[in-house]
């Protein structure tokens, strides 16, 4: 029901992911953005599970075959429907025929797209997440793919007729981080290093992971780390001494010391980071919950 006319440098099909499999070599995957995702799916009336399309650096087109009723979250690009203006973060239906174009983003890096249902591609693993580092579930979107509009189950919209919530910071980015779980594998110049100096997002970065540049962070040993399980934020340092921090698509195991975790709640604001844009990390106590999380539009909604 709906045609990719043309699907930018990368667009998928993202849901809230497939947690639990670690064990089995599966990692999460789901939208690298949680808040924007969840925010265009409460928007529409959808559950927040429901899938929706992620575009990263825009360039989408999309063909509509049926009418839908659309929101377009995260990093602010311009948005037209036919030609004509459509405001971010404000519902609007697409009418059958009619072509929606996601431009490129003044700040930030992933856009998300939701429509009232959902996308209905088939599930893999109880998901409908394409995760690009195992190639689980549907593949990333080429010109001439067809979406079918799901069935979700979907409750009433909200009554806001625009959620004033403020795009990725286009600036330098702060991101909370838990020392440890081997954080004792560097030295404590490594540490103060990581809590003060400033990096940069490389162009290497992707759904995997953010990969940074800067000073390097130093050992205090040498020796080889068994593989371990990863999760998400997860920052390794690999022998480079150049941290890099997991992101949705990351794997579940890795034989680089992890220095630190970034709380899961900053993991949406690494998650628009662009290729040069500076990135600060500020140590919090390990007591604090890795999950601990303000979401900004949580009262808009």
């Amino acid at each position: 029901m709906i045609e990719v006319v043309r699907p930018g440098p990368l667009t998928t099909v993202q849901d809230l992911g497939r947690p639990g499999l670690a064990a089995l070599g599966v990692c999460g995957s789901g939208a690298a953005d949680r808040w924007s995702a969840a925010l265009a799916n409460r928007l529409v009336g959808n559950l927040d599970g429901a899938a929706v399309l992620e575009t990263t650096f825009g360039g989408l087109v999309l063909r509509f075959r049926r009418a839908a009723r659309v929101v377009v979250t995260g990093a602010p690009c311009p948005i037209r429907r036919d030609g004509a203006g459509q405001a971010m973060n404000a519902p609007f239906t697409v009418w059958p025929g009619a072509e929606l174009t996601l431009g490129t983003p003044s700040t930030g890096l992933r856009t998300y797209l939701a429509v009232r249902g959902g996308i209905g591609v088939d599930k893999v693993l109880d998901s409908r997440s394409t995760d690009l580092l195992t190639g689980l579930g549907p593949a990333v979107l080429s010109k001439g793919d067809v979406l079918p509009i799901g069935r979700d189950e979907c409750g009433p919209p909200p009554a806001v007729a625009v959620a004033p919530v403020p795009g990725p910071a286009g600036t330098a980015l702060i991101v909370r981080v838990i020392p440890g779980p081997r954080d004792d594998w560097f030295t404590g110049k490594a540490l103060r290093t990581l809590s003060t100096a400033t990096y940069e997002v490389t162009s290497e970065s992707n759904r995997v992971g953010v990969r940074l540049a800067g000073p390097p962070l130093t050992r205090a040993r040498t020796g080889e780390l068994l593989s371990e399980g990863m999760v998400p934020g997860a920052i390794q340092v690999p022998p480079s001494g150049l941290p890099l921090v997991f992101l949705a698509d990351h794997p579940v195991t890795g034989g680089y010391p992890v220095i630190g975790v970034v709380l899961s709640g900053d993991l949406p604001v690494l998650a628009q980071a662009r290729p040069g844009q500076p990135v600060s990390f500020r140590l919090v106590p390990r007591s604090l919950p890795r999950h601990a999380t303000d979401v900004p539009w949580a009262a808009a909604v």
